[in-house]
């Protein structure tokens, strides 16, 4: 029969390995609390953390049927390219429309001016007969005691010279009906040339916007446009979103904002590649409001049933460019966002966010309104029939 163990042994045996474990435990409690005092205490870390970016809808900025689209989901495509195309044939009829307009404002405007000038001499003409009519009423009416004249005579001129003052009236109120169309401006500078100027302008615009260019670059998504499809302004066609600049936006619980300070340097890692990728990230600024503010139905505490819910606060942490260049990511992803909290020498309230990159502004409309003036322009000097000249100031009276 094997020979059984003294009791004492067995517990000593057990004493021994209770103590080793008690050791082991007390060894990585004190390697995790040094471990949490020289590193983990300056580091906040959340997993409600996601890649967001730019996402630069592409919308129709005029009415027509969609004849043609180039591009597909997934597609890189350069500032200026064209995307869609759309039949223009009612747009270049309005376009054809409103040049034959304006052209037909500028000689409508030069007939008045050339009125003007009309009645003007017309005036000066019957003031010259009315001056010579009553000088010849006073030399009669001087001769009439001497009866060298008759009655008749200096009846039939004071009756001609009262007709010339009716007609100097009625020359001078149509004088002045002409001169409120044409007083204080010039054939080019006219009212009525302007209004259908702009009009050209807008027709022109209508007509350029049937083309639908790409307004900053990036790859394309969400493309919801097709051939057939009838597109009025407003429509959503597309989304264009450049991967050269995103960021993540961590959502913090508020118990964690404490030392939060924008400048402060982040580590993300994202599912995509997994832990051995690191993203090098600057903490740019703290969103002014919790998520459930902002919610499209906020919470109404007021309303007698409350529970406590710890809130979070988004942050907006900065990637570089170059990392995302090398390992491309896209807006959406999942990361595990670790913050670096020892520095904390930026306010609370400052932001480090720049709006510089090329999808915060687009200059693809600038040269559109330079060639419709220039069009407008070459319209009305080709219907300037007449030389340009200034509104006498006064006619003969």
């Amino acid at each position: 029969m094997p020979m059984q163990s003294h009791p004492k042994t067995i517990r000593a045996r057990r004493n021994r390995h209770l103590l080793l474990v008690l050791l082991l435990l007390a060894v990585g409690a004190l390697t995790y609390a040094g471990y949490w005092w020289l590193h983990s205490r300056f580091w906040v870390v959340s997993h409600n953390a996601f890649v967001t970016g730019n996402l630069i809808p592409v919308e129709a900025d005029a009415t027509g049927m969609v004849t043609q689209v180039l591009v597909e989901e997934s597609q890189f495509v350069n500032k200026g390219d064209l995307l869609v195309r759309l039949d223009a044939h009612r747009a270049q009829t309005a376009l054809g429309q409103s040049r034959g307009e304006l052209g037909q404002a500028v000689r409508g405007i030069g007939a008045v001016f050339s009125t003007h000038r009309q009645m003007c001499q017309k005036l000066i003409a019957r003031s010259a007969r009315l001056a010579r009519v009553r000088h010849d009423v006073i030399r009669l009416r001087q001769a009439a005691p001497s009866g060298s004249v008759s009655e008749q005579s200096v009846q039939n001129a004071e009756d001609q010279m009262m007709a010339l003052e009716a007609e100097m009236r009625e020359a001078e109120a149509e004088l002045k009906a002409v001169e409120s169309k044409v007083s204080g401006t010039t054939r080019l500078l006219h009212p009525d040339v302007e209004a259908a100027k702009h009009k050209f302008i807008a027709a022109y615009l209508e007509y350029s916007r049937q083309h639908i260019h790409a307004p900053v670059s990036g790859y394309v998504s969400m493309r919801k446009v097709q051939v057939g499809s009838r597109v009025q302004p407003g429509d959503s066609l597309m989304m264009l979103v450049p991967l050269d600049h995103l960021w993540v936006e961590a959502n913090l619980r508020e118990t964690e904002m404490e030392r939060i300070r924008p400048g402060q340097s982040a580590e993300i890692t994202v599912d995509l590649y997994g832990k051995n990728q690191i993203y090098h990230g600057v903490v740019e600024g703290i969103v002014p409001g919790t998520g459930s503010v902002f919610a499209l139905l906020p919470p109404n505490n007021a309303a007698g049933n409350f529970i406590h819910i710890v809130e979070r606060v988004p942050v907006r942490i900065a990637l570089r460019k170059d990392e995302i260049l090398k390992n491309p990511i896209r807006p959406g992803l999942s990361t595990r966002t670790a913050i670096n909290v020892k520095d904390s020498e930026q306010p609370l309230d400052t932001s480090l966010v720049s709006a510089f990159t090329q999808e915060y502004q687009t200059d693809i409309f600038t040269d559109e309104l330079t060639q419709a003036q220039a069009e407008a322009e070459a319209i009305i000097k080709a219907n300037m029939v007449q030389k340009e000249d200034p509104v006498e100031a006064k006619c003969g009276t």
